[in-house]
């Protein structure tokens, strides 16, 4: 059974850090393409960050670029993603995917960054 759950989140002031982690099980979580999404109310769901599958490539969005940071570490079948200098506009619900031969998707977690 494919399972994608997300942790780490919660209420921070802005300014502040927190870091989430999505730890994979059931498919070879190595072979896959990481990445996070958000998304806040009202708004479409917007990628943050992706990781390739050994790391070696990664991308972040601009919104996000220099404050946040994704990692992976395959041994233990965790992507993170650490994130500083939080804002108000950060508040989401943030979700980790798997992408490779299918697509999967983990059940959120909410980050909300007060003023």
């Amino acid at each position: 059974q494919v399972q994608l759950v997300e942790s780490g989140g919660g209420l921070v002031q802005a300014g502040g850090s927190l870091r989430l982690s999505c730890a994979a099980s059931g498919f070879t979580f190595s072979s896959y393409t990481m990445m996070w999404y958000r998304q806040a109310p009202g708004k479409e769901r917007e990628l943050v960050a992706n990781i390739g599958s050994s790391g070696g490539t990664i991308n972040v969005a601009d919104p996000v670029k220099g404050r946040f940071t994704i990692s992976r570490d395959n041994a233990k079948n965790t992507v993170y993603l650490q994130m500083n200098s939080l804002k108000p506009e950060d508040t989401a619900v943030y979700y980790c995917r798997a992408r490779g031969v299918r697509s999967y998707w983990g059940q959120g977690t909410q980050v909300t960054v007060s003023s």
